[in-house]
């Protein structure tokens, strides 16, 4: 592969990491560890692994980025996550 052609890839990978989005839920008070857990399995694929690691960066760091996709995918996600009475936000 030419110097050309790997400028080329490295370039259309760095557009398509930047028109992803994000969801992140935010810690609060109110939900148990179990609700998050199951919540994020249920509405962003996670496994149980992945939604007990994101449950527990919430509640040490504040927030976690829990998906990352095209902002069309993310919004109905992002909605579930908000009637399950999590906090949560597209950025």
């Amino acid at each position: 592969m030419g110097a050309q052609e790997q400028y080329s890839e490295e370039l259309l990978l760095e557009e398509d990491v930047a028109n992803q989005n994000e969801i992140v839920l935010f810690n609060d008070d109110v939900n148990t560890f179990d609700h998050v857990i199951n919540t994020l399995i249920a509405v962003c694929e996670h496994t149980p692994e992945q939604a007990e690691q994101c449950s527990l960066i919430v509640h040490y760091n504040g927030k976690c980025t829990v998906k990352t996709g095209d902002y069309e995918d993310l919004k109905p996600r992002c909605t579930r996550l908000l009637q399950a009475g999590l906090s949560a936000e597209i950025v």
